[in-house]
């Protein structure tokens, strides 16, 4: 494999990220006023080209406002298989092709979960057995989804391939799903999240991205990336709880962009709701994000250069929901808009955090119980 590129081409990275999209969850969060926030999605820029970190809504619209076009492209990296992370995939795919139109000897990689084996448990909370979709294959991994979106595009597909002389996505895209090493004492429902060591997936000239897995129940397996230049490091945390594994990721890494959830906004939701639905959707998010506070517990455990908070949940907070992290990080705190840049490197934070790999001790213990 290639190494990355040698000290003396540092000046021609100049690594940064570019938050494309900085939301999350399943919707658009428009409530009667202009979206401000698009799916989750994130660019990192290294020389002349750049890597996806996930595909959520609106990725293509920002990739053009971001000056950002397909044909430097050079991998897209998928946490996990949950929709606000996936569903623009196929238009970056279907729209993006014909910006790659040099690229059929040169696919893009795409690296995202494998098929999870098994369905994950029915919520205590159900009243009655549901029933799951396309039984035959209830948990496709990346690779599968990908071949079904292009095949459910078909009659559009082959028009351009035939009439057109257009290239199949399928030729400009190299899709790989990411397989856990050997050994490790993982199981989809019983221990998604093995304290482990991060693991490389993927080297080029430019970079080394490394992954390790998170505590989103119930799908998994779902990651965390940390990509690692010859100028420095970015760290993202995809959706998770606050895990001991994501400080072993983020372990002195120049930024860490960490998913946040306001819990405020989760009990405003549900607190009142007695139905089981909204109860099982209550305990989700409590099993399965983090807090402001929590996203700064791990950047300082960690010893993170600079804490940018992303994958904001509500949407459309107000900024103080967020910004209150910044008196509980000792380094440079953002709080992204959607198509700002974030350059990475040791010149662009405070000096580097003591703090020891653990987790401190009111985060090392996750509570497996349901919420009341």
């Amino acid at each position: 494999m290639r190494t990355p590129m040698p000290a003396s081409a540092e000046s021609a990275l100049n690594p940064h990220i570019i938050t494309l999209g900085t939301a999350g969850g399943p919707r658009w969060w428009t409530r009667g006023k202009a979206q401000q926030r698009c799916g989750i999605s994130t660019a990192v820029v290294v020389g002349d080209g750049f890597y996806l970190v996930d595909c959520g809504h609106g990725v293509g619209r920002r990739l053009n406002e971001a000056g950002l076009t397909m044909g430097d492209l050079r991998g897209v990296f998928i946490t996990h298989l949950h929709s606000d992370h996936t569903v623009d995939l196929g238009s970056l795919a279907l729209f993006g092709l014909y910006e790659m139109l040099d690229r059929q000897d040169r696919p893009v990689k795409i690296m995202g979960p494998g098929n999870r084996g098994m369905l994950p448990d029915v919520s205590p909370r159900a009243v009655r057995q549901p029933q799951p979709l396309n039984p035959e294959n209830p948990t496709p991994g990346t690779r599968d989804m990908f071949r079904t979106l292009m095949n459910a595009h078909a009659t559009d597909l082959n028009d351009r391939i035939l009439d057109s002389l257009r290239p199949n996505p399928l030729d400009l895209f190299d899709v790989e799903d990411i397989e856990l090493p050997e050994g490790l004492d993982y199981h989809p429902n019983d221990r998604p999240t093995p304290e482990m060591d991060p693991f490389v997936i993927y080297r080029d000239e430019y970079v080394t991205v490394s992954a390790i897995l998170v505590e989103h129940p119930p799908v998994a397996p779902a990651f965390g990336f940390r990509f690692e230049t010859a100028e420095g490091s970015v760290t993202f945390s995809g959706d998770t709880a606050e895990t001991a594994n994501m400080v072993r990721l983020a372990q002195g890494t120049d930024l860490l962009l960490h998913e946040a959830i306001d819990f405020g906004f989760v009990e405003s939701m549900y607190a009142d709701k007695a139905d089981e639905a909204s109860r099982a959707s209550r305990d989700h998010h409590y099993k399965s994000h983090t807090s402001v506070e929590g996203a700064a517990r791990i950047a300082t455990a960690a010893g993170a250069g600079q804490l940018a908070l992303h994958h904001l949940v509500p949407g459309t907070a107000d900024r103080s929901v967020w910004e209150r992290g910044e008196a509980l990080f000792n380094g440079p705190f953002h709080v992204p808009d959607d198509l700002q840049v974030i350059p990475f490197g040791p010149s662009h934070h405070a000096a580097p955090s003591t703090a020891g790999v653990g987790l401190p001790a009111a985060a090392e213990t996750r509570q497996d119980v349901m919420i009341p």
